[in-house]
């Protein structure tokens, strides 16, 4: 039996096409293996590199176009020439830097980059002049911190820390989640509307209180009950006049009496 000449083609195009394929997972294998060296060469080269070089590569990166690239301000933004490593460590760790544009809002939220990155950021600004460093806390008095707190915080985060809105609709965020460091960090930095309060005002020993204090308050602590002081003084307000003032009023129409009609001779 002899083989048709469709046959031999057919064969010779499957040969042809197993090679190529051959050849071409080859050359993907290479790629790859190339890939990882020069990967590994990256990481390699990055690892002896120093954390100021690294914070510095990434303020050109995303935070020059704004704060210019010595850090000496420009139209969009200020000036970060001692600023200090406290206030660049509260922005970057509470989220409110870097922004997407420099017409957005400053907001807390989760942070954009990971520590490593952030702790060489922070060294970075904080070599760009005589800024204050990032504070190192102690152990605080709660009792007093709680004192410190109601006389000069809670008019806007509320005695149980759960925030408010204040002037021109700025929050006052709720501080359960917020960390020790961070909360030191506000206290003298003053973010958004909330003013800065220096060492005349509060010195360490009282931030370290009311660091103390913020701390414990944890989750809202309404086990057992309705937990309307949760929601700051605007909700409450609500609630007392839409609701209990009616309810008030409701039970003085029920148990109040009707003075008696005068008679028409008791008129006369």
């Amino acid at each position: 039996m002899t083989d048709r000449p469709g046959s031999r083609a057919r064969a010779r195009l499957l040969c042809a096409a197993a090679v190529l394929v051959a050849a071409a997972a080859l050359a993907l294998a290479a790629a790859r293996g190339t890939g990882s060296v020069v990967a590994s060469s990256a990481q390699a080269a990055a690892s002896t590199q120093t954390g100021s070089d690294t914070g510095r590569q990434v303020f050109l990166r995303d935070c020059a176009w704004c704060h210019g690239t010595a850090g000496g301000g420009t139209s969009r933004a200020p000036s970060l020439t001692d600023v200090g490593a406290e206030a660049a460590d509260f922005y970057l760790r509470t989220g409110r830097m870097p922004l997407s544009s420099p017409d957005e809002e400053v907001r807390s939220g989760p942070p954009s980059y990971d520590d490593a990155t952030i702790s060489a950021l922070v060294r970075y600004v904080g070599s760009l002049g005589a800024g204050p460093a990032v504070p190192t806390l102690a152990a605080g008095d709660i009792v007093n911190g709680r004192k410190l707190f109601g006389e000069n915080c809670a008019a806007c985060h509320s005695a149980s820390g759960t925030g408010t809105i204040v002037t021109k609709g700025e929050p006052a965020p709720e501080l359960w989640h917020t960390g020790k460091q961070q909360v030191a960090e506000a206290i003298r930095v003053g973010p958004g509307p909330m003013p800065p309060f220096g060492a005349k005002q509060l010195d360490q020993q009282e931030v370290d209180d009311i660091v103390a204090y913020v701390h414990q308050l944890g989750s809202p602590q309404d086990a057992g009950g309705a937990g309307l002081d949760q929601y700051g003084p605007i909700i409450e307000g609500l609630i007392a006049l839409f609701v209990l003032l009616p309810c008030l009023v409701i039970v003085i129409r029920l148990l109040g009496k009707r003075a008696p009609r005068r008679s028409r001779e008791e008129q006369s």
